[in-house]
């Protein structure tokens, strides 16, 4: 898996530079960024604290595990479907 850059702290930091009123080029050039990037996490992480970060985080990895326990269940519903339409 291929290694982030920049944290989400990082990229708060960055957003809050925006905010305070720096131009979007500026801001890009100065951290290495694009600014098809720059939208992208201010699309993502807009109006949030550093904290919110961790929350959003955590709620990502529950929603994963929550979508391979639902598709595993649903794999187990169609093999059980096989298995009762066939004929004897």
């Amino acid at each position: 898996m291929r290694r982030k850059r920049f944290t989400e702290e990082q990229i708060i930091g960055v957003l809050k530079e925006s905010e305070a009123g720096a131009k979007t080029d500026d801001i890009c050039r100065r951290h290495g960024i694009s600014s098809a990037t720059f939208y992208s996490w201010r699309k993502k992480y807009g109006g949030m604290e550093a904290g919110d970060t961790k929350r959003l985080r955590a709620l990502e990895a529950e929603n994963a595990k929550l979508k391979r326990i639902v598709a595993d269940q649903m794999l187990d519903m169609s093999a059980m479907k096989d298995l009762l339409q066939k004929h004897w």
